[in-house]
C-alpha cells in the first residue's frame, strides 16, 4: 500500500490504468464490436484515463474514512484492502457509469428510460469491476508499486568518507 502522496499518485495511476482497460474491454465487448477503431479505442482510452483518475482522487479519501470508520480488526491489511474496496468500487462505479451511460448515448443511442439504462450500466460494472479490483487490479498494481516504486524511495544515500 501507498505510504506518502507520491506513492499513493503512482498507485492511483496503476489502478485506474488497470480498471479502465478491464473495464473498456468489458463495456465493448457488451455493446459489440460493431463501431471498434484502433484509433477510437486509444482515444476514448485516454479520455476516460483522465476522467477516471480525476474521480478516483475525489472519491479515494472519502472511501478511505469510511473504509477506517467500519469495524474491523485493523492490524491486518489484507482487512483494510477488503474495506477500501467495498467502500471504493460501489463510489465510483455510480459515477462512472454515468459516464459510460453519456458514452453509450453519443456512440450507440439509448433505448428505453435513461434511469433504467443507468441502474442496469451499474449492475453490469459493479459485478465486473468489483472482482477486477480485488483480484486482478490491486494486486498487480500493490506488486507495481513495491517492485518498483518503493524500492526505489526507501533507498538511504550512502554516506562518502
Amino acid at each position: 500500500m501507498p505510504s506518502n502522496k507520491k506513492e499513493g499518485i503512482i498507485f492511483g495511476l496503476f489502478m485506474c490504468f488497470g480498471m479502465v482497460l478491464i473495464m473498456s474491454v468489458y463495456n465493448t465487448a457488451l455493446h459489440g464490436f460493431s463501431s471498434f477503431t484502433v484509433g477510437s479505442a486509444v482515444i476514448q482510452f485516454v479520455i476516460t484515463f483522465i476522467i477516471a483518475f480525476i474521480v478516483e482522487s475525489i472519491v479515494e479519501p472519502k472511501a478511505r474514512k469510511m473504509a477506517l470508520s467500519l469495524p474491523y480488526d485493523k492490524s491486518k491489511e489484507i482487512n483494510f484492502i477488503v474495506a477500501l474496496a467495498f467502500c471504493m468500487v460501489p463510489l465510483m462505479v455510480l459515477i462512472m457509469s454515468v459516464y459510460g451511460l453519456i458514452l453509450t448515448a453519443l456512440m450507440i443511442g439509448i433505448e428505453g428510460s435513461i434511469f433504467t439504462a443507468y441502474l442496469k450500466t451499474v449492475g453490469l460494472n459493479f459485478i465486473v469491476a468489483f472482482p477486477a479490483q480485488l483480484l486482478i487490479v490491486g494486486p498487480i498494481s500493490r506488486w507495481l508499486l513495491t517492485k518498483y516504486v518503493k524500492p526505489s524511495s526507501q533507498l538511504k544515500p550512502e554516506l562518502i568518507d
